[in-house]
């Protein structure tokens, strides 16, 4: 039997392994076998890191096939691995199957000490990159597999760099860096209490180790998380000859785009640092040059490059993220992936491909994520506010935000908990900065570049980025920062429009987003190839208006209870609640009644011709009075003030009855179908409003299309009863109005035992709407609002659940009671209709459940029509030969 392989060298592998190669590992492999300049070497599979994130140990045989593959790496290029002569110097660099930025760790230079550098030396004739490699070598090792603090290297940089009156690590001598180098052995025996350590085989081993180890570390996680990316894929390694950026003025790194992934035009993109390494342009430590620059200095490997790009786009069909390094004049490609882009240049790209004929309408649908739209679908800065703008720094991703400035990530990530809105303001963010970026509306720095990390994450997340805004004079340890005279300190309010690189001071005012034609192009292709309908949710004629306007087809859910509150309809909804007597309920109903009819007025002559489901009340009655306890607090203030008797005894009279609503457990208690059981006045009222609403613009020309929703239904005759209460008040309203309006009755599946009976309820019911926050709640036996607040956290963070249920539809569990409920209802009635109404119906992999049950619509938030739909039209294609899925 042959052993497991774990190790494939570069020309073994191709773009189709990046599940076992991850996706810098299968992209190197690919490039190498289309003939890319691309420095030799090998790959760890991620099945091994997987084996080692288990045990703890590289997997049995691992290291003796690694061993093979390094000899034939070396025999390749004709150096060795520890050689005092000619060293070969390695690269270590992580790569997961789905992209990653900075997430994981890479070793670079691995291989030298105090006699390979000798070699070096010799070989190049330049003793300053001899050392300048040295030092990068010990600071990243060091860091990453000794886990020693990479500030205290950074700290010692900064005070060589002081001392000798400079500013950037290139104008340090060798001399210097040799200094460095003693310093830093020094910092690396004092933390370890060992020397560093001298063998190169040695040093490859622990590096292999620690990029493994980086696939569980809190950033990696927290971007795992964010992204929804597997924590079982691990991460492969990817061994590499190095070749060097930092040789001399003819030697660069850098980072180049296909195509602009901030707005997707067809340009290239890119920066690069001359005299440098990879890590130097990502991590921001100096702001970098643009590709314009480099066809100056440089027009031969320029057009080498520009030509390889295109090559590369049209052999993947997606724009490419590349990155490249040029050693005294010879380009050498080390990565190509698909790049992060922000949602308009998505759709652009997408929409271009098309019309370019290098992918079809189709793969253009799938390429887009559906999340991604809502960066498009919110406000930007008003182009005609006067604005007080401190400085101006690179547009590093679109968009605009405001908040109160914060100067660390914990402090971003605890107030965005908090609730408050916050700018996270770095030198340059780092990838351990990644939770803050997640809680922060927007980030700006004084370093890094359009490529920078800060700028790759926040175009990602589709959050406005100000990079390398250098005229920002940074204080961390007074928490402010000082630019053009104006000293801005932490918890001050600043803006920063990402798409013009601004900062500006206080709150900027924001106005509408607009829809582009690229918007609209993938919708349309969208349109035509989904089966769901998508519906909105919206409960007030404005809601309605700008579902319409994003293409909903129809409202899904419309909660007539958000229409009881305001300052002319709360106080008459308590009155109903207080009445003593049938009577004089039926006469607060009478006074409800013309509002509810205004509103559902509005609401059919915005949905006009498209269908409108309209829920009756369903919280329970308790919600509309006030808290008990702060009505003991008043009563107790007016009775020690010596209010007048007869307001303490409404007062008492109020605390009584909201006493008498108090519920143990209200969410399965007098509401939804229960309160019009018990109360049916209500319900008629609702009912009455609905059919004169329907009645009157039908009179005007609109066209209502009627359908009532009876909620919280658990038993077949409850929904009888309800029904028949409902179809007698429309036949009695529609005879007063001398009309005819056809109209459904249907009812919400929410509680378990509807879904267990749904053939003898679908007897009943022209429609099936699927409520699954409530049958989230009663299928878990959850209470949301205490489950996210006391354990649902720390349930996802010890991977008790996978993911938040009520975000997510659990279709394990909850999945499976709506299957049973379509079926039986099916059995029943072949062509009943099924919708799904709670916030589910907005989330793509819960789109995709109802797209392959067969549900007749899903209904979201107005803003989240456009997701639905090209969910919708995902979940409808199978596309084949898409390399970016």
């Amino acid at each position: 039997m042959s052993a497991k392989k774990y190790v494939y060298d570069f020309e073994e592998g191709n773009a189709k392994m990046k599940f076992i190669l991850g996706g810098k590992g299968s992209n190197l492999a690919e490039m190498t076998k289309l003939g890319f300049p691309v420095p030799p070497g090998y790959t760890i599979s991620t099945e091994a890191c997987n084996i080692y994130s288990k045990t703890g140990k590289l997997p049995e045989g691992l290291e003796k096939e690694a061993k093979e593959h390094q000899n034939k790496l070396e025999k390749k290029i004709k150096k060795q691995l520890g050689d005092t002569n000619d060293p070969l110097l390695l690269s270590v660099r992580s790569g997961a199957a789905f992209s990653m930025p900075g997430m994981m760790d890479t070793v670079l230079n691995l291989g030298l000490n105090d006699v390979t550098i000798e070699g070096l030396i010799r070989q190049t004739e330049n003793d300053r990159f001899a050392y300048d490699a040295y030092r990068r070598f010990l600071m990243m090792f060091s860091d990453i597999v000794l886990k020693v603090d990479k500030n205290k290297f950074e700290r010692e940089l900064r005070e060589m760099k002081k001392k000798r009156g400079v500013k950037q690590d290139t104008e340090l001598t060798a001399e210097d860096l040799k200094v460095l180098v003693n310093i830093y052995k020094e910092i690396v025996k004092e933390e370890t209490g060992e020397e560093f350590p001298k063998d190169p085989e040695d040093q490859l081993k622990k590096a292999i180790s620690a990029v493994f180890e980086s696939w569980n570390n809190s950033r990696a996680k927290t971007y795992r998380k964010e992204y929804k990316i597997s924590d079982d894929l691990g991460t492969a390694v990817n061994i590499q000859a190095m070749v060097f950026g930092n040789k001399g003025n003819d030697s660069a790194t850098g980072v180049a785009f296909t195509r602009d992934p901030g707005t997707g035009e067809n340009k290239i993109f890119g920066e690069y640092l001359t005299n440098a390494q990879g890590e130097d342009v990502v991590a921001g430590v100096r702001t970098p040059k643009t590709l314009v620059e480099l066809k100056e200095e440089m027009p031969g490997v320029y057009n080498e490059l520009i030509e390889a790009m295109k090559k590369l786009e049209k052999h993947y069909r997606d724009m490419q993220d590349v990155e490249f390094t040029i050693e005294q004049g010879k380009l050498y490609m080390l990565q190509t992936r698909t790049g992060k882009r922000t949602a308009a240049a998505a759709l652009k790209i997408a929409v271009d491909m098309v019309k370019e004929g290098l992918i079809t309408e189709e793969i253009a649908i799938k390429r887009i994520d559906p999340s991604q739209l809502d960066q498009l679908l919110h406000p930007r800065i008003d182009p005609k506010a006067e604005l007080d703008v401190l400085a101006t720094g690179l547009p590093a991703s679109p968009g605009a935000a405001s908040g109160e400035v914060v100067f660390d990530a914990d402090t971003a990530e605890e107030e965005g908990k908090a609730g408050k809105k916050v700018i996270l303001v770095r030198w340059e963010t780092t990838p351990d900065d990644i939770h803050g970026v997640i809680a922060a509306q927007g980030v700006l720095t004084v370093h890094g570049g359009m490529t920078s990390h800060a700028a790759v994450v926040a175009r990602g997340m589709g959050k406005p980025c100000v990079a390398g805004c250098e005229a920002l004079k940074l204080d961390m340890e007074k928490q402010l920062f000082e630019v053009n005279g104006t000293t801005i300190k932490a918890g001050d309010i600043i803006s920063i429009d990402g798409s013009l690189g601004r900062v500006i001071l206080g709150e900027a005012p924001l106005i509408p987003p607009s829809v582009s034609i690229d918007f609209q192009t993938i919708l349309k292709w969208a349109d035509k190839y989904r089966k769901l309908g998508v519906r909105a949710n919206a409960d007030t004629p404005e809601d309605a208006k700008k579902a319409r306007e994003f293409g909903a087809e129809g409202i899904g859910l419309c909660r007539t209870e958000h229409m009881f509150f305001g300052d002319e309809r709360l106080p008459l909804v308590q009155q109903m609640i207080l009445s003593e007597t049938n009577e004089e309920r039926e006469k607060v109903l009478e006074k409800l009644l013309p509002h509810q009819r205004r509103d559902f007025e509005g609401i059919f002559e915005a949905m006009s011709g498209l269908p409108v489901t309209i829920r009756l009340l369903d919280p329970p009655l308790h919600e509309f009075l006030p808290n008990f306890t702060d009505l003991r607090v008043e009563l107790t203030e007016m009775k020690l003030k010596g209010a007048n008797k007869d307001e303490i005894m409404a007062k008492e009279r109020l605390l009584h009855k909201v006493r008498a609503e108090t519920e143990t457990n209200p969410m399965l208690g007098l509401r939804g179908c229960r309160l019009g059981i018990i109360y049916p006045g209500i319900y008629r009222m609702q009912v009455k409003a609905i059919m004169e609403a329907a009645s009157n613009v039908k009179k005007k020309g609109f066209k209502p299309v009627v359908e009532i929703m009876i909620p919280l239904v658990s038993h077949l005759n409850e929904l009888v009863i309800m029904r028949k209460e409902v179809e007698k008040t429309v036949e009695s309203v529609l005879a007063d109005c001398g009309t005819n309006i056809s109209y459904k009755v249907g009812t919400m599946i929410e509680l378990p035992r509807a879904a267990l009976t749904a053939d003898e309820i679908a007897e009943f019911a022209d429609f099936f709407s699927f409520g699954t926050n409530d049958l989230t709640q009663t299928t878990f036996g959850f209470s949301r609002d205490d489950a996210e607040a006391k354990f649902l956290a720390k349930y996802l963070e010890d991977k008790v659940l996978p993911v938040n249920p009520f975000e997510v539809l659990d279709q394990k569990g909850v999945g499976k009671l709506i299957k049973i409920a379509c079926k039986l209802a099916r059995k029943t009635k072949s062509d009943i209709k099924l919708g799904i109404c709670g916030e589910h119906g907005g989330e793509p992999s819960s789109i995709d459940f109802c797209h392959k049950n067969g549900f007749t619509y899903v209904s979201c938030s107005p803003f989240r029509v456009p997701l639905a739909r090209l969910a919708a039209a995902q979940a409808a294609i199978d596309v084949e030969g898409d390399t970016t899925k």
